[in-house]
């Protein structure tokens, strides 16, 4: 016992090590080098203004935005791995990237940000992403029961439909909206709204709380549906619950930062592999290991080919895609 202990606790210092060093990169790495030693001086405002310019202006906001998508794609994807006890299941397997997808597209050739605003991409993307979770959700509830196979085959139909439609909106879009909706589909943490920022942190952490009051139940799913309800679980509440928090963790993270693949399906793997499926530890290991990698990869796409920056979604699909492929050339993931 005090060794699984000694060997949890290990694990979580060791990401926390690893998060401090994603942000430290995240903040002193640029087209403007700050040295590590001028960062707090920097934060606490005693720096020079130029330097707290870039700091508090563009690579705060940027990282902050960074560890609150990456920790919830990854959030949602144990949850949702967990509840259908599928490792190939990942946040937007349900359609959710789909249908943000499908309301910024429509948003982009409709020319509704000129009316609403910075907030337009966003809040179109969100609408997208609640509107087929709704859909899911309808389509997949047979007598106030939610079957887990219906939903995961509802959502990847809507996910094809989804695909569908925005390529053919993008056949009869003009060339500079083509250019926009393909940005936005590729990802990118630039976001300049503080406020989007604040909410997309806040989602997260409210995110894994309420993670939390589940991880007991996600265990006992892991026996299977019948082996938890006799252990004392109500599945399907339990089931409802889940899918709620991962969908609104993922809606939430496409509509702010666009489709970024990977972190999802790749984090939550090896993190199991690493502390294994106890999601008491699990939850907390991969919210922190998601954050982590999807800064580190935001570094590498804004200093890869500097001065030109990489959308984020590009950088995670190559290097998620490379480990998952050797990892399981490896045989240390499961189908």
């Amino acid at each position: 016992m005090k060794s699984v202990k000694f060997r949890t606790l290990l694990t979580l210092l060791i990401l926390l090590g690893l998060l401090f060093i994603a942000c430290l990169l995240a903040l002193v790495t640029g087209s403007a080098d700050i040295p590590p030693a001028d960062i707090l001086g920097i934060l606490t405002g005693g720096q020079d203004s130029v330097q707290q310019s870039i700091i508090l202006g563009i690579r705060l906001p940027r990282l902050l935005l960074g560890l609150a998508v990456g920790g919830s794609l990854s959030l949602a994807g144990t949850l949702l791995q967990g509840m259908f006890r599928n490792p190939l299941v990942e946040p937007y397997t349900l359609g959710i990237s789909g249908g943000a997808s499908l309301g910024v597209c429509l948003n982009i050739i409709f020319k509704w940000y000129r009316v609403m605003g910075v907030i337009a991409y966003p809040l179109s993307g969100f609408m997208g992403a609640l509107l087929v979770i709704l859909l899911v959700y309808m389509l997949s509830a047979n007598a106030g029961t939610l079957k887990t196979n219906s939903m995961l085959l509802t959502g990847v139909m809507i996910s094809f439909v989804s695909s569908s439609l925005v390529m053919l909106l993008m056949a009869l879009s003009q060339s500079e909206d083509i250019h926009s909706i393909v940005f936005w589909i590729m990802g990118s943490l630039d976001v300049p709204n503080t406020s989007l920022i604040a909410i997309a942190v806040m989602g997260a952490l409210l995110g894994l709380l309420l993670s939390y009051f589940f991880c007991l139940d996600l265990n006992a799913l892991a026996l299977g549906e019948e082996e938890a309800f006799y252990l004392g679980v109500n599945v399907n509440r339990t089931k409802k619950w889940l899918f709620v928090i991962a969908s609104l963790l993922t809606g939430l993270s496409v509509s702010v930062a666009g489709i970024i693949g990977f972190v999802g399906l790749i984090v939550p793997h090896f993190m199991r592999m690493i502390t294994g499926a106890d999601h008491r530890i699990l939850l907390l290991s991969a919210f922190l290991a998601g954050a982590s990698f999807l800064v580190l990869c935001d570094v590498i796409a804004r200093t890869v080919i500097a001065p030109m920056e990489l959308p984020v979604g590009v950088i995670t699909g190559i290097i998620g895609g490379i480990i998952f492929i050797y990892a399981l050339g490896k045989k240390q993931i499961t189908l």
